[in-house]
């Protein structure tokens, strides 16, 4: 079962951005508790870059988390001192920290944290030259970054391999290069898991359709065994897709994943949804905001 890690506390989020720049507790706090509620299994903390006072603003937000749940807590920026005092504060609950890319200076100053703190990490696959370019490129980072990891004492299991998610309607094929590398990380690191930022696949889509693609996209990394996605805490229907409450849906996606398409004219309207979906997932048919009417 896929571990769901809530993206919601967000300082982009209108909702809980104004609040973590206002350092208001009220809404993060509302917010935290109606996700643990909901059955997200992670909170993902997200303050951005947050290059003035980075390390004060995670140290608040972790307090402030921390009151109403007990989740363990992804602390997500690019200030590594903004992590480091968000492991401090949750110092009595599980942290993941998001992330770590094969960047020279990230890997210098973020292998020892987890080490310290003794926190899980997400390997984000981006490195000197940028991002991947493919399945293999990503497989060879993977290794690369499993590997200096071990080196420095952290077990594979505590790493979460992170393979970069683009958005559909920018680049069809690196988010068919993602999959695919998808169906080859077991192989190459068995115990290492999996993690994806779900909502970048729809990023740039209609708001209003955005849900399709994160849902469609969820059942198609599943058939490849994810193991978690930093994904919507409240939609309700993609929770009971990764709970297993959704079986015909599954079925239908891996079944055209694997070649068998059923005739279109024979589905109902949400199974025509999730099949017209998974083609443009899969490049078969080109992204277009129009791609379920079409």
């Amino acid at each position: 079962m896929t571990v769901c890690i809530a993206e919601n506390i967000n300082i982009m989020s209108k909702t809980s951005g104004a609040a973590i720049k206002e350092k208001n507790p009220a809404p993060i706090q509302k917010m935290a508790a109606a996700l643990t509620e909901n059955g997200a299994d992670y909170l993902d903390l997200n303050i951005g870059p947050a290059r003035k006072d980075g390390d004060r603003i995670m140290e608040w937000l972790v307090n402030t988390v921390r009151k109403f749940t007990d989740l363990p807590l992804s602390l997500d920026t690019t200030n590594q001192d903004a992590i480091e005092a968000g492991l401090t504060a949750n110092k009595k609950g599980r942290s993941l920290i998001n992330s770590v890319s094969l960047q020279p200076e990230r890997l210098e100053k973020g292998l020892p944290m987890v080490m310290k703190y003794k926190a899980d990490v997400i390997g984000l696959l981006w490195g000197k030259d940028g991002m991947p370019r493919d399945a293999n490129e990503r497989a060879a980072m993977a290794v690369d970054f499993i590997y200096q990891a071990n080196e420095a004492g952290i077990p594979a299991s505590s790493i979460w391999i992170d393979p970069i998610i683009t958005p559909i309607c920018v680049d069809v094929n690196q988010v068919t290069a993602a999959l695919e590398f998808m169906s080859m990380l077991r192989e190459i690191a068995p115990e290492a898991k999996s993690i994806v930022g779900l909502s970048n696949v729809s990023n740039g889509a209609p708001n209003n359709l955005r849900h399709y693609l994160n849902r469609t996209f969820m059942i198609m990394l599943m058939k490849h065994g994810i193991y978690s996605a930093i994904m919507d805490g409240f939609d309700a229907e993609l929770f009971k897709i990764v709970r297993g409450d959704r079986p015909e849906y599954v079925k239908l996606v891996h079944s055209i994943m694997d070649g068998d398409e059923p005739d279109p004219d024979c589905l109902e309207q949400a199974e025509l949804e999730y099949y017209k979906t998974t083609r443009v997932l899969m490049g078969k048919v080109l992204y277009s905001d129009s791609w379920l009417t079409t």
